[in-house]
């Protein structure tokens, strides 16, 4: 299994000469590398409604002619571009054919702001997933502050790689990261969902640091640099 780094949240997962990628926010990030009209799928998946994790998804979808997983809501918008779709919802779980995907719950908020700027409708409920494939099971817990279940889902799943955001302000920062990683019982913990912009801007090393010290093995990736599992 290929773990690609794409920048902010968006992580292409390859497995079996497939792949699904994950929240794609290129265009709208100055610092990434890969052009969406470069990117090759089988899949696309999306954790909430905020434009910094669906700003290409539709694009992304249509050049590939593969579906959008997401939660209904959000699933109906994006049928609205004309888009295919996989509605589910938060304890559902969807057989890819190369890989499985559980959506579990996230504490965040999620709505699409029109264009006009001043009304966002509903979104659905904010997500993570959890992916199993080749027997191998990574966590992507989408934007979330700290949350108890995340001990529940370290329970329930053998996890090989938790992807947590640590950038605060929005989401959870490094110290409320470094316990979640913790609760999952993560082997390895790849931080996303910083320095994209000035409030999230954190010191991802000093992060792996902490994990380290901690006996957790963390990677830094720099947009476009990729692990093996």
């Amino acid at each position: 299994m290929k773990i690609i780094y794409h920048g902010h949240s968006c992580i292409q997962i390859e497995v079996s000469g497939k792949s699904l990628i994950i929240d794609p926010f290129l265009r709208g990030n100055p610092a990434a590398v890969t052009k969406p009209e470069e990117v090759k799928t089988d899949m696309v998946l999306l954790t909430h409604a905020h434009v910094d994790h669906i700003l290409d998804a539709a694009p992304i979808a249509l050049q590939n002619n593969v579906p959008i997983v997401a939660n209904v809501e959000l699933a109906g918008y994006m049928e609205g571009q004309g888009v295919q779709t996989i509605g589910m919802n938060i304890g559902g779980t969807v057989d890819l054919g190369f890989a499985k995907a559980t959506m579990i719950h996230a504490f965040h908020s999620s709505g699409i702001t029109l264009e006009d700027g001043q009304k966002a409708i509903y979104g659905g409920m904010p997500a993570g997933f959890i992916i199993q494939a080749e027997g191998r099971t990574v966590v992507h817990t989408g934007d979330t502050g700290l949350f108890g279940d995340l001990k529940m889902f370290g329970e329930l799943y053998d996890i090989d790689l938790a992807i947590l955001p640590i950038g605060g302000h929005y989401t959870m920062g490094p110290e409320h990261a470094l316990i979640a990683a913790k609760w999952l019982g993560a082997k390895q913990v790849l931080p996303i969902h910083y320095n994209t912009f000035p409030p999230i801007v954190q010191d991802a090393n000093a992060f792996v640091r902490a994990l380290g010290e901690e006996g957790i093995r963390g990677t830094v990736l720099g947009y476009g640099e990729s692990l093996e599992l």
